[in-house]
């Protein structure tokens, strides 16, 4: 079988990387498969939904024109510093050029252990890799930046971890690289500051090209990957989404969610809501998510700090911490636009720091008091527009001080008959119905898993490919979890 690689990461960074092929596998078998995506990327979908697209995607068979590698970075795992860390249990295939001329990695997680396995076994059960995949594919009908799955592939083994034997799994994802802050701070902590200029310059022409001949490019880069992940940070805010993981391994340089490890939807809005199994202090909360990306920046920044045009190591210090610390204008402006949408406000009519306006402070204030759904509300909200008030103030325990608010809502929304209609149409488009509630999710993934049986999760997956549009008799799939679903705990799938 050959694809059509363009493999530039192994052709220009000898050195940066091990060489690898993925492990053999007993019977790989296609459990879902991305059509649509294949089809974008300019692959053959029939080609590669059959036996043998399975055993490539496993990383069973290496494909003619592929190069195989096993990336190595480093990165601040929750807070302190991991030297070495690395593809333990994945393989960048090779990279494709789609039909616009868009270069695409073409990434295998779970094929097997690599020289920066750490001792684990380099595998991947079915579980995890699905959520991957479903998770995936609902951030980018959201409209926010992801890597999305090509397939799930079930290799035929069984592979223990904790509750016994499970079906090995390997995913086979796109993105626009798997560049990360962890591959430049590996670099920089071995002072390799000639593969650290290598990185910096094979980024910039991958991702910002037209920045890629600036007088000081690693300062162009810390420039385009804050404001990348401000606008990020402010779409996961907009839509509840909680990562779990921010470490800086994770943090991707192209401005794109990498890694559905222990990552979950909030229903009920409370800024300090966690769900990871591992972050058992609330360092990735959902309301601490732009100040973990600062601080993300901030070891990025460091890790540039040798290649800085600047007369001294103060001055270059300094500089750094200029950019860095413009994050946070940064992502207020960008978090300002993506609520101004939700709210159906004209373009402006927030603050760049929404958190100065009172009528928001008094919202977000009023959802954490009355444990108000956080998706439920916002999608509702466009019905008052057309004269129902109803459905958004039932969500409220106090269904008059909820009314209150949206009274003072409407007034701020001066907008009446046509024009009413196509703001609330226009909130519609921002505001989903669906999400990935985990009272759904997850007996969806324990189906698969338990039985290979994937008719819920298909079901899942159908309604969150379109996330804004009604379907009839699908109204339990926008509510919230029952009382009585929870604690929810998620797992990090290693």
């Amino acid at each position: 079988m050959r694809l059509p690689f363009d493999n530039s990461y192994a052709a220009e960074l000898k050195g940066l990387y091990a060489p690898w092929r993925g492990a053999p596998v007993p019977d790989p078998r296609m459990v879902l498969f991305n059509g649509e995506l294949a089809e974008a990327l300019g692959l053959d979908p029939q080609a590669l939904n059959s036996p043998r697209g399975a055993a490539v995607l496993a990383g069973a068979e290496v494909p003619e024109g592929a190069a195989p590698l096993a990336q190595v970075y480093a990165g601040h795992q929750f807070g302190g510093f991991s030297p070495q860390l690395g593809d333990g249990r994945a393989l960048l295939l090779g990279e494709v050029i789609d039909p616009t001329g868009a270069r695409w990695d073409l990434h295998l997680k779970g094929s097997g252990p690599t020289p920066f396995a750490r001792g684990g076994d380099g595998k991947a059960v079915l579980g995890p890799v699905l959520r991957e995949y479903l998770m995936g594919e609902a951030m980018h009908a959201l409209g926010i930046p992801t890597s999305r799955a090509l397939a799930a592939v079930v290799t035929g083994e069984r592979i223990v971890r904790d509750g016994g034997p499970k079906p090995g799994a390997v995913l086979a994802r796109v993105a626009s690289s798997h560049l990360r802050v962890g591959t430049l701070e590996f670099f920089a902590a071995r002072g390799q500051r000639e593969h650290l200029a290598q990185l910096v310059d094979y980024a910039l022409r991958r991702h910002a090209p037209d920045r890629a001949e600036a007088d000081d490019p690693a300062l162009e880069l810390l420039r385009f990957v804050r404001d990348a992940q401000a606008r990020l940070v402010a779409l996961w805010m907009g839509v509840g989404f909680i990562h779990g993981v921010m470490n800086t391994d994770n943090t991707t340089l192209s401005g794109e969610t990498l890694d559905y490890g222990p990552c979950a939807f909030m229903d009920r809005y409370d800024p300090a809501t966690v769900f990871s199994s591992i972050d058992r202090g609330g360092r990735y909360a959902y309301g601490n998510q732009p100040g973990i990306m600062q601080w993300n920046l901030a070891r990025l920044a460091e890790a540039l700090v040798p290649l800085l045009v600047a007369r001294d190591t103060t001055e270059a210090v300094a500089l750094a911490t200029a950019e860095v610390e413009a994050f946070e204008p940064r992502y207020r402006a960008e978090w300002s636009a993506v609520l101004g949408r939700k709210l159906g406000l004209d373009e402006g009519g927030l603050p760049a720091d929404p958190d100065t306006d009172p009528l928001v402070r008094d919202l977000f204030a009023l959802l954490r008091e009355q444990d108000v759904d956080f998706t439920g509300f916002f999608r509702r909200l466009s019905a008052v527009l057309t004269g129902d008030s109803a459905p958004v103030r039932a969500l409220f325990d106090d269904p008059e001080a909820g009314g209150a608010w949206v009274d003072r809502w409407r007034a701020r929304v001066d907008v009446a008959g046509e024009g009413a209609v196509e703001r609330a149409a226009a909130m519609d488009r921002v505001n989903p119905i669906y999400i990935p509630r985990n009272h759904l999710v997850e007996p969806a993934l324990q189906a698969a898993e338990a039985e290979l049986d994937i008719g819920a999760l298909e079901t899942l997956l159908a309604l969150l490919r379109e996330p804004y549009r009604r379907r009839p008799g699908m109204e339990g799939f926008a509510e919230p979890a029952p009382p009585d679903f929870g604690p929810y705990v998620t797992y990090c799938g290693t």
